[in-house]
Formats: structure tokens, sequence, C-alpha cells
């Protein structure tokens, strides 16, 4: 199983699945569903996942790229239900397991082929990330400025205060014309 290899490499994690051994956990995440069992040591074992779970978890699969860059509020969309305490540490796990991608790949390709690949890996995300980032404002400048679909809080401001004025400006006329009439009828 992929998730021992991980739970080997970080020991922590294995002393700390340890206390649940036993437990059963099931995540299904459209349109697959797998289960595993705790064993005594941390590590985990597959298990029939047509019996039911002590813990579950269901990851609708829109949030895999969002908990793969690691976001906080993704973890909150997992609907869950069961034991919270097997839970609440299959979540401390999930964002605080790292994998050395380097060491995998070393016995592959060597220690420095390795870690130029994780390198320009990691530089492609940067450069995705940055890319998006200058779309968005891109984006959002052309909405602003080159056709204005959207109003700037500054512009919003300014109407606001426009439409202040001429209410006020409404009142104090109809009560000139309410004076007016009773003084004509007078």
């Amino acid at each position: 199983m992929v998730l021992n290899h991980l739970l080997a490499r970080n020991s922590w994690a294995l002393q700390r699945l340890a206390s649940f051994r036993g437990k059963t956990v099931r995540f299904d995440i459209a349109p697959f569903s797998f289960s595993c069992i705790i064993l005594a040591d941390g590590s985990l074992q597959d298990f029939d996942s047509a019996t039911s779970a002590d813990a579950r978890c269901v990851i609708p699969p829109s949030l895999l790229p969002r908990l793969a860059m690691h976001d906080e509020k993704a973890h909150s969309e997992i609907r869950t239900e069961g034991d919270t305490e097997l839970l609440s540490e299959i979540f401390f796990l999930s964002r605080n397991l790292r994998w050395d991608a380097a060491e995998d790949l070393s016995s592959f390709t060597g220690d420095i082929a390795a870690e130029r690949l994780v390198q320009t890996a990691l530089g492609a995300r940067q450069q995705m990330r940055d890319a998006a980032a200058n779309l968005s404002q891109a984006a959002a400048e052309y909405l602003t400025e080159e056709r204005p679909l959207l109003a700037k809080p500054q512009q919003i401001s300014a109407f606001m205060q426009q439409v202040d004025t001429l209410r006020d400006d409404l009142a104090r006329l109809e009560q000139q014309i309410d004076r007016l009439f009773v003084a004509k009828k007078t």
C-alpha cells in the first residue's frame, strides 16, 4: 500500500496511528472507495470496504488538487462520520505528512537528477501559481479599467454619496413645495 511507504518514511506517524490499532477507515473519492485497518505497528492493511468502518471520509474529487496544495479550507469540505478521535488524527497526518519525492526518485535516477527533477516540478508549480495570479489580476484590471463591467470601491462610494445628496435635495424641494401650497392656501 502506497500510504505505508509514506508512513514508513515518517516513523512518528506510525507511532501515532499505532494507538488506533484495529480501527478501520473508509475513504470514498467518487467513483472509488477503499478501506483500511490500522495494524499494531501503525501501518495500514486493505480491508473489505463492504463492511462498516469506524470512521469514514467522503472526499469530492474536486477537492483533491486543493488538498494536494495543502489548502486548509479544503479540509472543512470533507464530509466525515464516525470516530472523531480517529478522524482528527487522520486530518492531522494529512496536514503534516510530507513526501520526500527526491529521496524516492533517487533510487531510479540518482541523487542529482532526482533533486533537479523535484526542483523543476516545484518551479513549474510556482510558475502556474504566478500565471494564475497574473491572469486574474489582468482580468480584474480589464473589467474595471478597459471595459468597466465592475465598479471600483471608490466609484461605488462616490455614487452612494451622490444618491444621498440627491435624496437630501429632493427632501428639501418637497418641503419648499409644501410651504408654497400652505402659503398659497392662506
